[in-house]
Formats: C-alpha cells, structure tokens, sequence
C-alpha cells in the first residue's frame, strides 16, 4: 500500500504545539514529514533512536566518530611518548647512550601494543567484512570456539524447538542457492559461533557487529548476482531470520544495556495515562460498529504479539498489520479513506490501551538487529518510525496536548479526580452555540452513560421489590394453610379390623381343605 504523507502540522509535544492550536480550530495530533524523515535530507526515514538520522547516516557518523576517537587516541599516545623521552633525556644527562637505547626499545613497545590496538580497532569493520568471504578465514572461528570459550546459552546445542525449525528451513533455502548456499551457510555459522565471545560487548557494539555482517554479506550477494536487489533481499531475509532467531537471547536487552529499566519506566507511563480518552486525543474511530472494534482488538493483539517474536522482521510484521487495522477502523468509521493524520492519534490510542510488553527492548532490538534497508524505506519503514514517533508522545504527554490546564492533569495522573465525573457535572451550552464536536461526543457519552444508569437502577429496585413480593406471598401462604387447618381439624379413625373379626362362630367352621394326592 502506497501512503502518501501530506500532513503540514508538528506535533504536539514539540515546540511548536501553541503555534498548532492557533491554527487549526479541531486540537489533535499531527505529524510533519519532516519530522519523519532522516535529518541529513537523504529522503530515507529517521528513527530518535538515531537522533534523527536514518540508518545509513548515522553508520556514517557513527564511523567518523570512531576514526576522529582513534586519531585522538593516537596523538595522546605520540604526545605521552615524547614526553616520557624528553623526561629521561633531562634526567640523564650526557650517559644516556646505552640505558636510553634499553629505555627507548621499551617505550616503543609499550607504544607499538597501544597502536597495535588502535590498528584493531580502527580496521574492525574492515576485517570483519573480509574475513567472512576468505576461505582461510572461515574455519579459524570454529577451532577458537572449541579450544577457548564456552558459548553462551542462546547458542549452545540447547536449541529450542523454533530455532531448530528455523535452521532447518534456512539449510533447505540455501541448497537452491547450490555453492553461494554452501559459503553463506560456513560465513553464517561462522558469524554465530564468534558472537559467542562477544557477550561482554556494549549493546551498541554487537549491533555494530551485526550490521557490518549484513553489509558484507550484502555487498557480495550483490555481486554475485550481478545487481539484482530483489534476490539479495530474499536472501538476506533468509539471512536475518536465521542468524537472529539463533542470536535473540544473548543481544535481546542484553545486560550491558538499560532496556529493562526503560521497559518499566514506559509501563508505568502508559498505566499512569490510563484515564486518557479516545476524544482527549481526537482519534476518528466508532468501537460500537462491530466492524472497528474487532480491527481495535485486532491491532492491540497485533502489538502485544510483537514480543513473542524473535526476528526483527517478523517483529516489524506485527507493527504493519496492526497500522493496517488501525487504517481499516478509521476507514469504516469515516467511510472513506484513513488519512496519515488520523493514523498517529489512533496508534497512540492503540499503544495506550494494549500497554505492550517490553516495548522499548522491542523498539531498540529492531533498530539495532534489523536488516537497514527495511526501517529506511518501504511500509515497515513508516510504520515502525510512526510507532517510534507515538512511544516519543506519550513519555511527553502533556495537559497542554489534551487541551488540559497543568493542575487537571496533574489530578489525573494521580488519581484524585477523573475526567468523566468532573464533566458528568459541568455546564452545556444552549442550543445554537457552537461546541466543539470532540465535546459534544463526550456529551452525548455521558448522556447515555446516564440513562444506564438510570435503567440499572430500576432493574435494580425492580429485584428488590419481586424479592419482597415473594417472601410476602410465601407468608401468607403459610397463614392460610394454617387457619384452614384450625378450622378443619384432620380427624384419623382407627385402623379397621379384619373381615372374619367379629364371626363368632369361627371355631365350628370345618377346616380348610388340603390337596391331596392320588396314585394313579
């Protein structure tokens, strides 16, 4: 589905919020395309997780960072060795001949360890990618991981059901493939077995690691097949699933990271916003047509399914289709065609009511684990940037963005006061005013709320009264029963005797007769 972004406004939590409101006589949510999309001006869409910038960009930043860092590292190592001769040379005197030679040899070792390490390190990314295309190469992990560290856990031989699945699916892939399978498969178990002596790196470096294995298997599938992007991508999906299906427990809110801290901070920030309506954020969605509501529940299983997912691109699935059943509700409910500008207030909305878990671990798993090319462009691409841009609002979730004064939102957040028993009391405007339609919904909400209530109250006294009724009539029913009783009492004759009871002459009676037998 091709989504064409036309939307002029910020959003609100920007601080352009007040300019908005001037502007634009309904109060909602908007987004600018600009804010979307990657802060370089490359046309590619942008995440905060990378200020801004969209994969490609930030790599590129992020490189010249590192080489600015090493070149520093190096001048300070230059700068402390000149410093540390100059020092001996003045202490010394004229006999430095022989000791300075003992001395220097030992300072240029201690530098050439130093620039031997910087040398690694600034040549990583270079080596990386070349080491998995070398056949001298590919067998060397393996033997280091036999004779030197024990794997972790996530990849041991205590595979689970779905990783072996998964595994087998991905050797069955590449025997289509015939030889370029076979290199893929050594580079790829290769890449996995040397993660495993890399558990103690920053979450920031294993995905570097990881991203540098994409664009190095990428950049040689790409020759091989002679340019065909579509193959590449097929394969590289094939790629991905594997080596992260295979790598989830080790890099998924890894122990060096704060995702977990950042999961509860964002739960309890969407638990505290429990009270936000679907008309506080101006969301186009009627959940009483059955139609919406089942895309509302839908879209919320969707999210929620999300973290049972290990692959990136199956986790960027479940944000599509929950997107798709947020466009369709806003669909049915208007009955034409969802605009982008309705799309982010209901995602919001979504996001608040389905409370995902572990949403940030998820956000920052995708953005550091998945294949670039899928969060730079396409639907997945503007989805997931959506998504990041509606977890962004609601951590700054002001009363100003509800159209809130600062001291009511406060009562709500603490739970002193709710929004829909301070406006059941509040004043209406007469007919022929002008009100604002989000309001006169709540209105007409709370009119009906109303009469339930009324209606369950009468169903209620109308219980009550039947259950007196009924015990009343069990009492009088009983105090007829008895006055009938005392007036008609039960009178029980004697028990009538036997037929030959009153025959006297019983005893001259001839005897019964006996039956006999005759011989015959």
């Amino acid at each position: 589905m091709q989504i064409q972004i036309t939307m002029s406004n910020m959003f609100l939590y920007l601080d352009k919020r007040d300019t908005m409101s001037q502007r634009s006589e309904r109060r909602g949510i908007h987004v600018d395309q600009s804010e979307l999309l990657c802060k370089k001006g490359c046309g590619y869409y942008g995440n905060a997780a990378w200020q801004g910038l969209c994969s490609k960009c930030w790599r590129e930043e992020y490189q010249r960072a590192r080489q600015r860092q090493i070149q520093e590292d190096w001048a300070l190592a230059e700068k402390l060795q000149r410093e540390e001769e100059a020092a001996y040379v003045s202490s010394h005197g004229s006999s430095q001949t022989q000791p300075p030679q003992s001395h220097s040899q030992h300072s240029l070792a201690t530098f050439s360890k130093f620039e031997e390490k910087k040398t690694n390190e600034k040549t990583r990314k270079v080596t990386t990618v070349k080491k998995f295309f070398s056949p001298s190469s590919r067998t060397a992990p393996k033997k280091e991981s036999h004779e030197g560290k024990t794997p972790s856990p996530s990849i041991t031989r205590q595979s689970s059901i779905e990783t072996d699945r998964v595994s087998q699916d991905f050797v069955e892939f590449l025997k289509t493939l015939q030889k370029p399978g076979r290199e893929i498969h050594k580079q790829s178990r290769g890449f996995i077995e040397s993660m495993g002596n890399k558990k103690d790196l920053s979450a920031e470096e294993l995905s570097e690691c990881v991203q540098d294995f994409y664009q190095g298997m990428s950049d040689r599938l790409l020759n091989h097949f002679k340019g065909s992007s579509e193959k590449v991508d097929r394969v590289m999906d094939q790629v991905e699933k594997y080596i992260m299906t295979r790598l989830y427990k080790s890099v998924f809110c890894p122990e060096t990271s704060d995702d977990e801290k950042k999961d509860l901070a964002t739960q309890n920030r969407i638990r505290a916003l429990h009270w936000v309506t679907i008309q506080m954020l101006c969301v186009p969605v009627d959940e009483e047509i059955p139609e919406v509501s089942d895309s509302v529940v839908k879209a919320i299983t969707d999210i929620i399914e999300m973290d049972s997912k290990r692959v990136p691109r199956d986790k960027l699935a479940c944000i599509t289709s929950c997107s798709k059943h947020i466009f369709n509700a806003i669909r049915v409910t208007k009955n034409e065609p969802a605009s982008a500008d309705d799309f982010l207030p209901t995602l919001i909305y979504i996001v608040l009511k389905a409370n995902p878990p572990r949403l940030q671990s998820n956000i920052q798993y995708i953005t550091r684990f998945c294949n670039p090319s899928r969060l730079m462009t396409g639907e997945d691409g503007y989805y997931f940037t959506n998504l990041c841009c509606a977890i962004a609002f609601i951590e700054k979730l002001d009363g100003q963005s509800l159209n809130l004064s600062s001291e009511d939102f406060e009562r709500y957040m603490s739970g002193q006061a709710s929004p829909r028993r301070q406006d059941d009391t509040a004043p209406w405007p007469q007919s022929g005013t002008r009100v604002d339609p989000a309001l006169s919904q709540i209105h007409h909400n709370l009119k009906l709320l109303s009469s339930l209530e009324k209606r369950q109250q009468q169903v209620i006294e109308g219980a009550q009264n039947l259950q007196t009724e009924l015990a009343e009539w069990q009492d009088s029913v009983a105090r007829e029963v008895q006055e009938i009783l005392e007036r008609y009492p039960l009178e029980i004759k004697p028990r009538a005797s036997a037929i030959d009871a009153e025959n006297v002459e019983n005893d001259r009676l001839p005897p019964p007769l006996q039956p006999q037998v005759f011989a015959g």
